[in-house]
């Protein structure tokens, strides 16, 4: 397999390189090295299967030159803070939907037929608080990052229906692991928790997420992207639904830490109270389903973090562990 993975030095994206390179495939990783890449995610990968190209999916004609050389494309660069999508929404609009709008013309003009599969997020349903978004549920996304990647969603159906163009898109839920970047709950909570600061939750903390272990994903992802059916969208969930004081509570008890370290601060806008996927179609259609334990899979989590000092304390500045980040300009 030649697959050009785009965003491959972020966090789901450096996780899905180490994971197919295993299984033989060949890769080149595209990536802008924004503040959300990293080069030491992947710099212990040394084979010949692999090529880093620094440019940007913006880049149309870095686009078409690159879609040459593969078969497929894994497309997992985006903007993904939703706290930072608060506070200036452009850079969303412009990686997330006009970047893959730019993939999309590349794909049209290119000679041979490249499939596409859009990483995109649970986020674009918005909230509900009974039952499980399907793949059939509408689209109503909350804040501004969900708004780019539903756009994103809609332009790959879009193009399918009028060009008849090989994609598929998979939403995934909340995902954790080795290599996230600091902003993110679970590792926000690691580092500031080891540095002795107040672990900020936002509003009651009763807000409820499913996640689900990054190397599961990256499975997922693999099945559809050999398996899954042109046009179609996959919805890929664990089923370890929890609200963030538990996942917080659960991090800090590992680490030997007091629940008193939490601090509850004020609540970003639009957040969404509850996020809850329906997998069963990539389950019984495609065989997959997720192997890690949710504590297990998290206490493997803290260890990284806690043996991995060197890659995340250059990232790990105040604005980056700030408690209400949506309040800051970007």
């Amino acid at each position: 397999m030649n697959i050009l993975v785009t965003g491959g030095m972020g966090f789901i994206g450096s996780n899905y390189i180490r994971h197919t390179l295993k299984r033989g495939a060949t890769i080149i990783n595209l990536d802008n090295l924004s503040y959300g890449s990293n080069r030491r995610s992947l710099h212990r990968v040394s084979t010949k299967r692999y090529r880093f190209v620094e440019g940007s999916i913006t880049d149309f004609s870095l686009v078409t030159r690159l879609l040459k050389e593969v078969d497929y494309i894994v497309n997992f660069a985006a903007e993904t803070h939703v706290d930072r999508s608060i506070s200036d929404a452009r850079p969303f609009m412009n990686s997330n939907a006009e970047g893959l709008l730019t993939i999309l013309r590349a794909m049209r003009r290119s000679s041979k037929e490249v499939r596409l599969l859009q990483v995109s997020t649970d986020e674009v349903y918005g909230t509900l608080q009974k039952g499980s978004f399907d793949e059939q549920s509408r689209l109503f996304p909350s804040s501004p990052y969900a708004a780019s990647k539903a756009s994103a969603d809609l332009f790959c159906m879009a193009f399918r229906s009028t060009y008849g163009m090989n994609v598929v898109v998979t939403r995934c839920t909340n995902n954790f692991g080795p290599c996230q970047f600091p902003e993110k709950l679970i590792p926000k909570t690691i580092i500031r928790a080891k540095l002795g600061l107040k672990v900020p939750i936002y509003g009651t903390g009763k807000n409820v997420r499913d996640w689900m272990y990054v190397e599961d994903h990256c499975e997922a992802i693999d099945k559809v992207l050999q398996d899954g059916r042109e046009g179609e969208v996959y919805n890929i969930s664990s089923g370890n639904e929890m609200e963030n004081t538990e996942v917080v509570s659960a991090v800090l008890e590992l680490m030997g830490k007091p629940n008193i370290l939490i601090e509850h601060v004020e609540d970003r806008p639009g957040h969404d109270l509850r996020y809850s996927l329906d997998s069963s179609k990539i389950r019984e259609r495609l065989g997959w389903k997720p192997k890690r334990p949710f504590h297990k899979a998290l206490a493997n989590t803290v260890q990284w973090y806690m043996k991995n000092e060197d890659w995340w304390r250059p990232l790990a500045d105040k604005r980056v562990l700030h408690p209400t980040p949506w309040k800051l300009k970007w």
